[in-house]
């Protein structure tokens, strides 16, 4: 999507960080833009930042994608934008508690953001897509999508939740014009990590990628047509392996016996 007049592209969490870069990025391509994020004061001024340096048409909407009315009201904006032609869903929060140790009711606000808000807007961008020919969505998932040991168990199981999400809509929408890529990010230097509830300064500084080079990297992968894009993974390899083990299982997951190995005595029908 390099095109002169690519349409208008919609970022969720748009405001600091990942989503900050890919409305930078995406400007400089040559999209209209619709941000959103709770904090408005912060998206008028990357607003006012971004149409000054490129000249592109950009409206913010202040809104926490938690709650319902907020969040139909994005849905709203989608619908009436007739030229949406991109959605990345960035939004999210992190957690680095042990089940434990962690709140439930944090847990809940973080699956309503991480899993419920992208799922709708998601639903309510793809049908206008089809119907206008092309489209694409990006949907901001993480490493420990294919990781959940390394944090918390419900932050893990909400990002394998968007990867799973998108290798489904690839599998219906690929023949449809409409492009779907997931991105699988490692620790990346943005204020997720004191939110979530450490310092970034307490991991290991090859581990940490800018955001800026997070982004451009996976806009690469996209403009390579990737479904996945994990931007630290230097042997391509890796990554189509983990594919092809992940569908080396298709033929095996269902079967009217147990397997062997568990030595059960398959029951018969009468």
């Amino acid at each position: 999507m390099t095109s002169s007049n690519p349409g208008t592209a919609l970022v969720t969490g748009a405001s600091s960080g990942i989503g900050a870069v890919y409305a930078d990025r995406l400007a400089k391509r040559g999209f209209d833009l619709i941000l959103v994020a709770r904090n408005k004061e912060k998206l008028d001024a990357l607003a006012k930042h971004i149409t000054a340096s490129t000249g592109r048409v950009v409206r913010v909407v202040g809104a926490d994608l938690t709650r319902d009315d907020d969040l139909g009201r994005v849905e709203t904006v989608i619908a009436e934008t007739t030229d949406l032609s991109l959605l990345v869903n960035n939004a999210g929060v992190g957690a680095m508690a042990p089940l434990l140790q962690a709140d439930i009711g944090k847990m809940t606000d973080l699956i309503a953001l991480n899993v419920t808000a992208p799922t709708r807007l998601a639903y309510k961008a793809v049908p206008g897509f089809v119907a206008r020919g092309g489209g694409a969505v990006i949907n901001i998932s993480s490493i420990v999508a294919v990781a959940p040991e390394l944090l918390n168990g419900v932050y893990g199981g909400s990002k394998a939740f968007m990867l799973a999400l998108s290798q489904s809509m690839h599998h219906e929408l690929a023949d449809k014009g409409v492009q779907i890529q997931a991105v699988l990010p490692g620790a990346t230097a943005t204020d997720f990590w004191p939110v979530a509830g450490t310092s970034i300064d307490n991991l290991p500084q090859e581990w940490v990628m800018s955001a800026e080079d997070m982004v451009d990297a996976s806009l690469a992968g996209f403009d390579a047509g990737e479904l996945v894009t994990i931007p630290a993974v230097e042997s391509v390899a890796l990554v189509d392996g983990l594919e092809a083990a992940r569908r080396a299982l298709f033929p095996e997951l269902s079967k009217s016996v147990p397997a062997s190995r568990y030595g059960v005595k398959a029951q018969v029908a009468a």
